[in-house]
């Protein structure tokens, strides 16, 4: 024990600093505390309550799982997500299988979920509850919208597998009921994966066929898991929309499916479906001859009425002799009608006679008809115009040579092309013809048959 008494008054010796072996950055520490717990609790399993639950646009799942006194983040993404059979909501009891790992961005810990399922009620289950409660808010399930079977449907479609045994007992008791049906069977997988497409599709190939009277979407029995695919909200939305009559027939008599709260009608069995769709021969048979029966009785029954009333009112002091009187007014009634069938013959023929006559003086004053001719006397008069005009011009054209060549005879010029000239005075004002008419030292004009002279006289002869 160290004796206070010894130490020195005043500030205490300062003490001897540790050395810094190892110093970790924020990024490195979360890395190794990540690599740590992934390693350490790679697959766990974990049972709690969902709360804040959400999928966010990139469709990831993140909710907190918690207890009475803790809480743990958790993450499923997009790709798990979409393989979900029911939706997770808030206060559900689930039970998750996932590995621990850390979210670096806050440093916090969480579970990536890989597997979630409802703990107490099978997640199958609870997705068909889910889903059943959702279609019948819309209404898919209401009475209201059930259409009636045809009594005899003359194409029948049918949904199901070519392997199963449902077919062969639907082909078995339609061909027994009704021989002369036309069948078309729409073959697809009733079970596993992908087989909720192949049911929308063979249900479309059905749809997209004329004269379609009946469907029958059928499959044998099986667990839920097998019958599946008649509770996916794909297939419930295609039976739904189908244009005519649907019965379902899947499974056995305690089996149920979205697919058979859609439908039309729901069948116990596929035996059964086929059943429903094709009364019996004799059944059809008797309903037959019940309604001839019904009818020829009415029919009877009707006529002897009217006979006992006939004689009844035959036996009437006022009506004694009534089928002669009516023959006399059905013999008069008819010289009537052929008298006014004469007469409006007439006037009908005589309307259409001048009827006839002002068509044919409208015609005469058509306008259409006084263009034309109007057209053609222009056309003529075009014609006879063009055939003056060049003749007329012939003519003038005749004329003007005969004038051009007498005028050549007679022009001066052609006399002055054969190398005489023409003598003027300075001013042009007159030809000179005799010497005597000009004096010497006096301005001429000497006129060639190309170009002109200004001369000097310089003496006369």
């Amino acid at each position: 024990m160290t004796d206070l008494t010894a130490l020195p008054f005043g500030n205490p010796p300062p003490s001897t600093p540790q050395r810094k072996s190892l110093v970790f950055t924020v990024a490195t520490l979360t890395a190794a505390i990540r690599t740590m717990l992934e390693t350490t609790y790679r697959e766990v399993w974990v049972e709690g309550e969902i709360s804040n639950a959400r999928v966010w646009k990139t469709g990831h799942l993140y909710f907190t799982l918690k207890d009475t006194s803790t809480q743990i983040n958790a993450v499923m993404f997009r790709s798990t997500v979409r393989y979900l059979r029911f939706k997770p909501e808030n206060g559900q009891f689930v039970l998750v299988r996932g590995r621990v790992s850390v979210y670096d961005p806050k440093g916090e810990y969480q579970i990536v979920c890989e597997h979630l399922e409802p703990k107490g009620l099978g997640t199958l289950q609870l997705a068909f509850e889910q889903l059943r409660e959702r279609l019948d808010h819309e209404g898919l399930f209401d009475a209201s919208r059930k259409r009636p079977l045809p009594v005899l449907p003359k194409k029948i479609g049918i949904v199901t597998s070519l392997n199963g045994a449902a077919v062969k007992d639907i082909l078995n008791i339609l061909g027994r009921r009704h021989p002369s049906a036309h069948l078309i069977i729409s073959p697809t997988r009733v079970q596993g994966e992908g087989a909720a497409r192949e049911i929308v599709r063979a249900l479309g190939n059905l749809e997209r066929l004329a004269g379609v009277d009946v469907i029958i979407v059928a499959r044998g029995g099986g667990s839920i898991e097998d019958l599946w695919a008649f509770n996916e909200e794909s297939v419930a939305r295609a039976i739904a929309a189908a244009p005519v009559p649907l019965v379902s027939g899947v499974g056995h008599e305690t089996d149920f499916t979205i697919g058979d709260f859609v439908a039309d009608l729901r069948a116990p069995t596929p035996s059964a479906a086929a059943e429903l769709v094709v009364a019996p021969k004799d059944e059809l048979d008797s309903r037959i001859r019940q309604a001839q029966d019904r009818l020829r009785s009415a029919v009877t029954a009707g006529l002897q009425r009217r006979r006992t009333t006939m004689h009844l009112l035959e036996r009437r002091p006022g009506l004694t002799g009534w089928p002669t009187r009516v023959a006399s007014h059905g013999r008069h009634t008819a010289e009537l009608t052929l008298r006014l069938n004469n007469v409006v013959t007439s006037i009908v023929g005589r309307r259409v006679r001048a009827t006839h006559n002002i068509r044919l003086r409208l015609e005469a004053l058509s306008l259409g008809r006084q263009l034309g001719r109007g057209r053609t006397r222009l056309a003529s008069a075009r014609t006879d115009l063009a055939h003056v005009t060049r003749r007329t011009h012939a003519n003038r054209a005749t004329r003007l040579r005969a004038a051009a060549g007498r005028l050549e005879v007679l022009s001066p010029l052609a006399v002055l092309s054969r190398g005489y000239a023409v003598c003027w005075t300075a001013d042009r004002s007159i030809v000179v013809r005799e010497a005597t008419a000009v004096r010497p030292g006096q301005s001429v004009t000497v006129t060639l048959h190309r170009g002109e002279l200004d001369c000097e006289v310089r003496s006369t002869k």
